[in-house]
């Protein structure tokens, strides 16, 4: 049997990234999977990838248009899942990212600060208000935020996003001491600089970014070494962790 048949999953930021490669990865482990995202063309190639890819565990995947940071949007999302699939029992909240307009705290732009707080830390807040109470209708599940190994380690110039997930981090610990009655795990995933589209367009602007990858002991992160470590906490395997800050960083916080 797959990893997370029988599992529904809403996963936010599911149209490129390390969303898509979460939503094509839980889909092959047998997961009905509700693609939410606002980019209209890459949450429905999401779906057309699930649905061409053959698999043959029961995945499938929804995509709904969503503007995870605004109420009526998220709650409309949400239903569409239960509406579809019948119900949820996993919550991704993986829809954010950095920019290159990010800055230390003496010169950060106001507008960049806001933008990540309110993508990164309030559309999670926004998931788990609207997915959280299906999940517990469901029995129980897991919540996978996405935080960031700058949460656990200092580097300048990215005060902003480093604030947001650090914010991120801290919220999961007190998520799990909160939903573990209703049968609730709720971890974090904070992985490292990871090869997706953003980071291919970070190197255009920023060609020294690649100068990083000498600290990673084992090369820069794919997005399906992500995926794969959010297959594990979405499924039973996982069923006694809870409130954790699972590093996937090839190493540069040790090296």
């Amino acid at each position: 049997m797959a990893r997370l048949t029988g599992k529904v999953a809403f996963i936010s930021g599911a149209g490129k990234g390390i969303g898509r490669a979460t939503a094509l990865r839980f889909a092959e482990e047998g997961a009905k999977v509700l693609i939410a995202d606002l980019d209209v063309e890459a949450g429905n190639e999401t779906q057309k990838l699930i649905e061409t890819n053959g698999f043959t565990s029961g995945g499938e995947g929804l995509f709904v248009e969503t503007d995870i940071t605004d109420h009526d949007s998220t709650n409309n999302a949400v239903k569409r899942c239960i509406n579809q699939f019948g119900s949820l029992t996993i919550l991704h909240n993986n829809a954010g990212g950095s920019t290159m307009n990010d800055g230390r705290v003496t010169d950060f732009p106001d507008e960049e600060f806001w933008r990540v707080m309110k993508l990164d830390v309030y559309g999670a807040f926004l998931g788990s208000r609207y997915a959280i109470p299906e999940i517990i209708k469901a029995g129980g599940g897991s919540v996978i935020n996405m935080s960031s190994n700058l949460a656990l380690m200092g580097m300048g110039g990215r005060d902003c996003y480093t604030a947001a997930k650090g914010a991120i981090a801290s919220v999961t610990r007190s998520m799990a001491v909160e939903y573990a009655p209703d049968k609730i795990r709720v971890n974090a995933i904070a992985p490292s600089v990871t090869r997706t589209e953003r980071l291919q367009k970070f190197l255009i602007e920023d060609p020294q970014i690649l100068d990083q990858q000498k600290d990673h002991l084992l090369g820069f992160i794919e997005p399906e070494n992500v995926a794969d470590l959010a297959v594990y906490l979405a499924s039973d395997e996982s069923n006694v962790i809870t409130g954790q800050i699972m590093s996937i960083d090839s190493g540069i916080t040790i090296s």
